[in-house]
């Protein structure tokens, strides 16, 4: 029987996946993470979901070729849409999407009463992770766990979230950076807010040329490098 690979980034998120999970897979292309746990019997049950035609057709033709059907169900549909009351989801993944995106997903999937505030949350944001750790907080759920990796010149935060009781408080430095990652301050960590400083710098600098300098802007961005800088000397 084939055994699914998965990449670095993925293999993470497969790691803060619990066993015995009922898992949603949201944005799941090739269905690799769903069926990379239930080929290692580490999962009950998975909805794979996918919102574009092709990758779905990937899914279902990853999914057949496994002989997973029993327990990896594939999904056309936009975000939680995909999932009904009878899936008793324990655990929803989105990975390879922005924050923005993420927040809008797990919004609309509680207004549409398809997400009960008690699953579990694994989400990896390519971009803005602060809106993520924000949206989190918002909804009384606890950062457990984080990691940050590189992976084909690339850089990602993978962020696993509990529901708790009282709302956790994370600071500004908490949001931008991650409760557990500043702490780790990892190789890869003081590599991509290096970066960040440099380009923050850069769009200062050229706000400041305009005719008519965003005064409140520039002065958000200064306090963010400043931020910034303090984080990585």
């Amino acid at each position: 029987m084939n055994s699914v690979n998965l990449s670095e980034r993925l293999q993470v998120v497969a790691d803060y996946v619990e066993e015995g999970a009922r898992l949603a897979d949201i944005g799941s292309d090739h269905a690799y993470l769903p069926c990379y746990l239930a080929q290692k019997k580490h999962i009950d049950f998975a909805v794979a979901g996918e919102i574009v035609k092709g990758p779905y057709l990937n899914a279902v033709n990853e999914v057949s070729k496994l002989h997973l059907e029993e327990t990896v169900t594939v999904r056309l549909g936009d975000g939680l849409r995909v999932l009904k009351e009878e899936d008793r989801i324990t655990t929803i993944t989105i990975a390879g999407v922005g924050g923005p995106l993420i927040k809008r997903i797990l919004e609309e999937g509680k207004q549409l009463n398809k997400r009960t505030g008690q699953e579990t949350l694994i989400l990896q944001p390519n971009v803005n992770e602060r809106t993520v750790r924000q949206y989190l907080m918002q909804e009384s759920y606890e950062i457990v766990a984080e990691t940050i990796i590189e992976e084909n010149d690339k850089i990602y935060e993978i962020i696993k979230a509990e529901p708790c009781e009282t709302r956790q408080d994370l600071s500004e430095r908490d949001l931008l950076f991650g409760p557990f990652l500043r702490k780790e301050k990892a190789p890869v960590f003081i590599k991509k807010w290096s970066s960040e400083a440099q380009k923050t710098n850069y769009i200062i600098e050229q706000m400041k040329k305009a005719d008519q300098a965003d005064s409140v802007k520039i002065s958000e961005l200064e306090t963010q490098l400043d931020l910034i800088k303090e984080m990585i000397k």
